[in-house]
């Protein structure tokens, strides 16, 4: 700990777990410092960073003219899986908010995290530690097999598995009503009733030039095999597939068709706990595909409908090239 916090005040870079998943941090105060980040993971300089603090009295530092609803969230979901954006104040350097007027803030909830940001004493940026669009990691081994050849002598501070396993929910509060700008497991339903509205829910794939928050892109948490989302038995498995599926009965299934199956919990909470772990377990070179079977539709899910919709997205090269072949009357 105490050579993570001397990393980090002298502007290198630090891995360490939150409850969410593993994050890569430097000092948000820091431009030279944030700029490390973006190069290790090579993460677009559209999409902004969130800043993490160790309590509630530290967000005037980075934060300012937050509204009434923003103090009621914060004090009902923090710390914990809840990111809230609001104006920045002039100590927050461009490169942390992609040159917008709003950043993102978090008080993370796992005791490594809290005693990594009580011990540094400064507002620490932190994306998850991996390279940009691949799968978050939920170990520290994750973050070794992600980044280890992109950071040189990374301090990785383990505090064991994530227990959420996705990214924080990110609630704009400079709107009205607010905005849900990235789906957690803190839902929709949880924060309206705090607030007493249903807070409105950003389109998967925001179009503009500058992202509000992380996790806008329409392609990330992407394993490197192609992952197809749908019904189990229209997908059609082929040899080289894994299925991967919440209904038990699904693995007599695909072992019929002699394909792998893993089965997750039907569990929203235990699902998502183990979704990245899963996905980077069965991403080999020797799997052609993905099969997920589409969650249930129900508020619980929401988050882990987005993330599994963002990885099934094609690679935007991908995109252009099948938009090209359909333009030339190909397909």
């Amino acid at each position: 700990m105490s050579e993570a916090v001397e990393r980090l005040r002298r502007g290198d870079l630090v891995a360490f777990p939150t409850e969410t998943v593993y994050g890569l941090g430097a000092n948000a105060l820091e431009a030279k410092a944030v700029a490390k980040i973006f190069a290790a993971k090579g993460r677009p300089a559209t999409n902004p960073l969130i800043v993490h603090i160790a309590e509630r009295t530290e967000i005037a530092r980075i934060a300012t003219g937050l509204p009434p609803v923003a103090h009621a969230l914060l004090e009902a979901f923090t710390p914990g899986p809840l990111t809230v954006v609001c104006y920045r104040t002039a100590d927050v350097p461009d490169i942390v908010t992609a040159g917008g007027e709003t950043v993102g803030v978090r008080i993370p909830a796992h005791p490594v995290a809290q005693e990594l940001l009580r011990h540094v004493g400064i507002p620490i940026a932190a994306p998850s530690a991996n390279r940009s669009e691949e799968i978050s990691p939920t170990t520290a081994q994750h973050v070794a097999d992600s980044l280890g050849g992109y950071v040189e002598d990374l301090l990785i501070l383990d505090g064991g598995q994530c227990s959420v396993g996705i990214e924080s929910t990110v609630i704009d509060v400079t709107v009205t009503p607010p905005q849900i700008l990235r789906p957690g497991m803190v839902t929709a339903q949880d924060i309206a009733r705090i607030i007493q509205e249903i807070p409105a829910l950003t389109p998967a794939g925001e179009t503009s030039h500058r992202f509000r928050s992380p996790g806008q892109m329409a392609r990330h948490y992407a394993p490197k095999a192609e992952l197809v989302l749908g019904r189990v038995e229209n997908l059609m498995p082929q040899p080289g597939d894994v299925i991967v599926t919440h209904k038990g009965e699904a693995s007599e299934w695909g072992i019929a068709h002699g394909v792998q199956v893993v089965v997750l919990p039907e569990e929203a909470t235990l699902y998502a706990q183990r979704l990245y772990e899963t996905l980077r377990a069965v991403d080999t070179p020797a799997v052609q595909r993905i099969l997920v079977e589409t969650p249930p539709q129900s508020p619980e899910w929401v988050a882990i409908h987005d993330r599994l919709r963002r990885a099934a997205t094609p690679k935007a090269d991908q995109s252009v090239d099948e938009s090209a072949r359909k333009r030339d009357g190909k397909e």
